[in-house]
């Protein structure tokens, strides 16, 4: 390869060093995300490093006559078209599997419990009524977590983290996950089983084909009346349309997510779960903030920026496992 060309167009403000080591092992370029930059100069470029504000689609890859390596400083990859750059012959970097590390980053846990208390206490609606000059309950009437029970889908990393959070806050926790688990304080269920007696459901499963909409209509009539649900993984596990429909109907009581189904609109007022929000506080979205702490976003970036400089120079992938 030479000394290679390095499109980064992932933020490396708050971690200078990464930026120091990829220029020691190639020619680096530092651009703003920006999907129709991406397009018009992919084709200069050996290496790519990107985050989740844009996509390494067919458009991008059809273009990318050099590419070699494509780098994220993320676990999920639903942002990169990863099939068909394998197929291209280009190596795609994650830190999917970089246990070590990933378990010093609790952003996405706690981003997920802020929902889950920001939806049982009404606290866009309260703030809402504070800042236009109102002062008192009102309709804000919450519900307190202690004695409800909380399903927790996906006991990995993230789903561990915040099983613990329930127990800390004096829940029932139930646990749904395809591989067995052994956590004191945590039932072990089913999906049906945590549909049908969970008061609250957080999501922390990857993207897998299996998993998309699997919260769809089916899913949604198993559970109970006036349930809350909180993603903070993936929005396409959610079908958008049934959860509109269950939030329209009274199903759930609320809803809060961190991402969304087609998070790369020009314009995000167009998605169809946003407009709903703008009428109807019992929906909270944040925009794929969970992971955005400075110790996540530092750390994480650093060691993305070592693995690839790594790879570059040897050609064998750095795993902190």
């Amino acid at each position: 390869m030479g000394t290679p060309r390095i499109l980064c167009m992932c933020d490396l403000s708050m971690a200078p060093e990464a930026a120091a080591a990829l220029g020691a092992v190639g020619r680096l370029d530092c651009r703003d995300p920006d999907q129709r930059v991406l397009e018009d100069i992919i084709d200069q470029y050996d290496v790519l490093w990107v985050h989740t504000e844009v996509q390494v689609n067919q458009e991008v890859l059809g273009r990318a006559a050099r590419l070699r390596v494509i780098n994220t400083a993320s676990t999920g990859t639903n942002h990169i078209d990863v099939d068909a750059a394998v197929a291209n012959g280009i190596r795609v970097l994650s830190i999917t599997r970089d246990y070590a590390l990933l378990d010093t980053f609790t952003a996405t846990a706690e981003c997920a419990w802020m929902h889950l208390l920001a939806c049982h206490r009404h606290l866009r609606g309260a703030v809402d009524h504070v800042l236009q000059g109102g002062w008192g309950i009102g309709d804000f009437t919450g519900r307190q977590l202690s004695g409800k029970t909380l399903g927790v889908l996906g006991v990995g990393r993230l789903g561990k983290m915040t099983v613990e959070y329930g127990k800390a806050f004096r829940m029932r926790v139930l646990g749904c996950d395809k591989l067995p688990f052994d956590i004191d304080g945590v039932e072990p269920v089913d999906f049906d089983t945590m549909l049908a007696q969970s008061d609250a459901i957080s999501i922390h499963i990857h993207l897998l084909p299996e998993n998309v909409h699997l919260f769809n209509d089916q899913a949604f009539a198993k559970m109970k009346d006036g349930a809350v649900l909180v993603n903070t993984s993936r929005g396409d596990i959610i079908d958008e349309e049934a959860l509109l429909n269950a939030l329209a109907t009274g199903k759930l009581a609320a809803f809060g997510a961190d991402v969304i189904h087609n998070e790369w609109r020009a314009d995000m007022r167009e998605s169809p779960l946003v407009k709903y929000s703008q009428a109807h506080d019992n929906v909270i979205i944040t925009p794929h903030l969970g992971g955005g702490t400075d110790k996540s976003i530092r750390d994480a970036r650093l060691f993305s920026a070592k693995k690839l400089a790594h790879y570059l120079a040897t050609g064998e992938e750095l795993v902190m496992a």
